[in-house]
């Protein structure tokens, strides 16, 4: 297909952005968003903006990788030396056991909800199952198919309801000019950071090539398909601080901080607005929810196959090979199973949240540093390596997620 059929079909085309845009937005986000808007009204809107703008640098610059050069990121990390193994492989199984259970638990919570015949951890279980269940017997085409729904759902639901209270326009435009008040760093910093991203975001490359995306014909179209689904995720992330704002902080409200923290929402708006609104909104909570679910479940078994593939000396296999592969059956496995343990347990182990923490806060820096390493060097062709702006999106937020690296690091060891 010509690059200029592509253009034209680009809206028929794009899918892997809303993938891998849903699979970041997780109920932490949620969250997160629904407190800054309590706390601070409208003051931080311009934060989800930038936080945005972040994520699409990195997710552009992880895509145009994959198709610029014909690797993998994986790929690229192998050549930068044995040291990316050293510290990705028990990265990436720390993060999956305690990922697993925080993730099913989360989705677990909005079903409870609607069903409160069934026990939580009865919820929890089918999610992982389910979850386990898609990946194993389909292909990306179906799971995209599967999110994109989901996608509809939490943005119909959740911006529905932010239009339905009737965001003050004054408030909201002044949030556009950016202003820090008294103790809204740390949530400032989450705000920019929490717009969708995570470990996924390196799955997106391998998203863009199981789409049928193998070359740099292809990058074009690939820019339009992250820049959609990321500007939707924003404008979905924006009602959420509106919901905080409007609902929240015009009335003095507090929530909880983590998932209780929607459940809570849920029955100020069921008290507000009645029944019918509360189920809407618990929809969109088990939507976004979900979708998290299923893009990890999918994108970060495809990373460990390739992982495993590179341990075991077999690179460059097609992403339908990978699909299939024992490694990706095996971590798929790894995130459902050995996580129910820590479900039933009620909280995560001690000692395996703070090894978590710690290697999580180190994964966003070393995914935008080792971006601009490999795409300002002779690893990608000349025409495609970075430009001033890709080097100044990835540098920006490289920076940020240290400075969020050094707090999360200050809090995982002195508690406070």
């Amino acid at each position: 297909m010509a690059v200029t059929e592509q253009r034209r079909a680009s809206w028929k085309l794009i899918g892997p952005g809303f993938v891998v845009a849903a699979t970041g937005v997780g109920t932490g986000d949620l969250v997160a968003t629904l407190i800054a808007g309590q706390r601070f009204g409208y003051t931080l809107l311009w934060a989800t903006i930038v936080g945005c703008l972040v994520k699409i640098a990195l997710a552009e610059a992880t895509g145009r990788w994959h198709l610029a050069t014909g690797r993998t990121i994986f790929d690229g990390w192998s050549s930068l030396g044995r040291w990316t193994h050293v510290y990705f492989a028990p990265y990436i199984v720390i993060w999956g056991l305690v990922y697993g259970a925080t993730a099913m638990s989360a989705t677990a919570l909005p079903l409870a909800s609607l069903f409160p015949a069934v026990p939580l951890w009865a919820w929890a279980v089918l999610v992982g199952l389910s979850a386990l269940l898609f990946v194993w017997f389909n292909r990306y085409s179906l799971l995209e198919k599967a999110m994109t729904a989901l996608v509809g759902v939490m943005f119909v639901t959740v911006v529905g309801l932010a239009a339905y209270l009737t965001p003050d326009i004054g408030a909201t435009l002044a949030g556009l000019v950016p202003t820090l008040p008294e103790g809204s760093a740390v949530y400032t910093m989450g705000l920019v950071g929490g717009v969708g991203g995570t470990i996924t975001m390196a799955a997106y490359g391998y998203w863009v090539n199981a789409k049928g995306w193998r070359d740099a014909a292809w990058i074009k179209v690939m820019r339009w398909d992250n820049r959609v689904a990321y500007i939707t995720t924003g404008v979905f992330v924006i009602a959420m601080l509106i919901v905080g704002a409007e609902l929240l902080y015009s009335a003095n409200l507090a929530l909880e901080s983590g998932e209780q923290g929607l459940l809570q929402l849920g029955d100020v708006l069921e008290e507000r607005f009645g029944r019918a609104i509360a189920i809407l909104f618990l929809i969109g909570f088990f939507s976004a929810a979900y979708s998290s679910v299923l893009g990890v479940w999918h994108g970060v078994s495809l990373l460990f196959a390739d992982f495993v593939g590179h341990v075991r000396g077999r690179t460059n296999r097609p992403v339908e090979e990978r699909e299939r592969s024992w490694a990706f059956r095996a971590y798929a496995l790894w995130l459902t199973f050995p996580p129910l343990i820590v479900v039933f347990r009620g909280r995560p182990v001690d000692e395996l949240v703070i090894i978590y923490g710690v290697f999580g806060a180190f994964f966003m820096p070393f995914l935008a540093l080792t971006l601009i390493w490999l795409l300002n060097s002779g690893r990608t062709p000349r025409e495609w390596r970075n430009g001033w702006l890709s080097n100044l999106g990835l540098a920006v937020a490289g920076l940020l997620f240290i400075v969020l690296l050094g707090h999360d690091l200050w809090e995982t060891f002195t508690g406070a």
